[in-house]
């Protein structure tokens, strides 16, 4: 019986007719060995890259080779693994020319169905085939997959729109050359900023938002925290989450966090405080990063510094808008979605970002405004600090408005808005 469910499901999609996909940076290869799995936070996007590597597979592929399942799909649930054996056997009953070509298998939320694993492995190891994964972000974590799958696949990290995605969405040409453009560019990132990158909420009426990322924050909350870690505790939950939204870009000291939580009363040990916060970062919630320093002991000795996945969430609980903390949380994400491996240092002042890459060490500091003469002085003064610490010659500084070069003793700062290095870099 459920065979031929599966049949009517195979050819449907088949045959569905995509709506308009407005397309994402990222691209996922279509001529990989391994299986590539999608990890984020819910409701970043990734069904939709599903549908957009599809798109892009037909223009090729004959739709026949293109199978997609959501393992949601109420006509098939519960789901048990025979189950997974009665779908391959559905599609190549319909197409058994098929068997000696390349096959492209699109499975959905397939972490519903316990010890899924077993079937995508042998799948893969059997069958001429690529396979693509995506699922709650609970289920499908980085090191489950790194077991589970023992070296077969590729992993990318979805996250919310970035801000050039984010005019992409709105229609809005980022050739900010144009006096009409620069004006919408402008407004978009002030939207951009405290709306957050969802995808959904580009099309919702701004009076909705923060219903829909308050019911994002519950999902996190009880689906991917509480359900999967089996959290008797929700009140601490809750403020930890709370915690974390309000206190974007600043340190994160456990130790003190875990004194002001007994100061309220709330009982608990240091090693559950420090499991649920790994668990916001398992599943995307939060990103933390660390002192640079080739010392481990050291990077543990000091505060970890806190963000978000988007910013829309500080909305939620805080009412003030701390622009500065925002704006840093934006290029922490950028970087981020650019594969940087971040960290902060500190000196006498502290820098706000430093990655490795190809060329050398890169250091960054981000401020709202520039104008005060003080405060332009000690952002100059801790790159500088950090340029001579780490033997570099350039460094950048993030604003809201200002741009300038700065040269000081064959040291060169690059100050730049905010919007036009997100639409550049």
């Amino acid at each position: 019986m459920k065979k031929e469910i599966f049949k009517r499901l195979i050819v449907d999609n088949q045959e569905r007719t995509f709506a308009e996909i407005v397309l994402r940076d990222i691209q996922i290869p279509i001529d990989t060995r391994k299986i590539v799995t999608l990890k984020g936070v819910r409701r970043c996007g990734k069904t939709s890259i599903l549908y957009q590597t599809i798109k892009k597979l037909r223009e090729t592929v004959d739709k026949t080779n293109l199978v997609y399942i959501n393992f949601e799909d109420d006509r098939i649930f519960p789901v048990q693994l025979p189950d997974c054996n009665e779908l391959l056997e559905a599609y190549y009953e319909m197409f058994p020319t098929k068997k000696p070509e390349k096959v492209y298998f699109f499975f959905d939320e397939i972490q519903i169905v316990e010890n899924w694993e077993i079937f995508i492995r042998r799948l893969h190891d059997t069958e001429n085939c690529q396979i693509y994964l995506c699922g709650s972000s609970s289920k499908l974590l980085s090191s489950e997959i790194a077991s589970s799958l023992r070296g077969r696949s590729i992993s990318y990290e979805i996250f919310p729109l970035s801000f050039k995605e984010f005019l992409r969405f709105k229609n809005v040409d980022k050739n900010y050359y144009s006096s009409t453009n620069y004006a919408l560019i402008r407004n978009a990132l002030n939207t951009y900023l405290f709306q957050g990158g969802f995808p959904e909420l580009v099309y919702e009426n701004e009076d909705k938002h923060k219903l829909i990322l308050q019911e994002y924050v519950d999902l996190i909350i009880y689906k991917d925290l509480i359900e999967r870690y089996g959290i008797t505790n929700r009140n601490l939950v809750k403020l930890l989450v709370k915690y974390c939204y309000v206190n974007i870009s600043t340190p994160l000291s456990q130790n003190k966090l875990f004194n002001e939580l007994k100061s309220q009363g709330i009982s608990l040990s240091k090693n559950t405080l420090y499991e649920y916060i790994d668990y916001l970062r398992d599943v995307y919630a939060i990103f933390t990063i660390q002192l640079y320093s080739p010392s481990v002991g050291e990077q543990n000795r000091n505060p970890l510094k806190l963000y978000a996945i988007d910013t829309g969430f500080k909305a939620i609980f805080s009412i003030s808008q701390d622009i500065g903390g925002v704006i840093e949380n934006v290029v922490m994400l950028h970087l981020r979605r650019n594969n940087m491996a971040l960290h902060y240092w500190a000196g006498k002042l502290e820098t706000d970002f430093v990655y490795e890459a190809e060329d050398g060490i890169h250091l960054m500091n981000v401020c709202y405004d520039l104008s005060n003469a003080e405060t332009k002085t000690r952002e100059l003064n801790s790159l500088l600090e950090a340029m001579q610490q780490h033997n570099t010659s350039n460094a950048i500084l993030i604003t809201m408005e200002m741009e300038e070069l700065v040269n000081i003793d064959n040291m060169r700062i690059n100050i730049i808005p905010l919007w036009k290095w997100l639409i550049n870099q």
